[in-house]
């Protein structure tokens, strides 16, 4: 697991979600989750595309480019990076 001192993700990163967690749709609270051991993160906005695109075969400038495309205007090229490093520094991708 990482922590605070995680150093700056490599270059060529293919983030993927952690062995223990999982991403997952609750049909009922019609919400995107990220279930981990011993608890359950609710995702909010578009965290969840982005995490879908994490499957370590894609790099991080795949991943930028997959959703520049989607979602032509948006921040994504300064959002992204810093959305997965915080997830990378939860543990939470790796």
């Amino acid at each position: 697991m990482t922590g605070p001192g995680t150093p700056p993700a490599p270059a060529g990163w293919r983030p993927a979600l952690s062995r223990a967690v999982s991403l997952r749709h609750d049909r009922v609270r019609d919400a995107d989750l990220l279930v981990l051991p011993e608890r359950v993160v609710v995702l909010r906005g578009s965290a969840a595309k982005i995490l879908r695109l994490c499957d370590g075969d894609r790099d991080l400038e795949a991943i930028v480019a997959e959703l520049q495309s989607r979602f032509p205007g948006a921040p994504v090229a300064e959002d992204v990076p810093a959305f997965l490093d915080r997830m990378r520094t939860q543990g939470w991708v790796r």
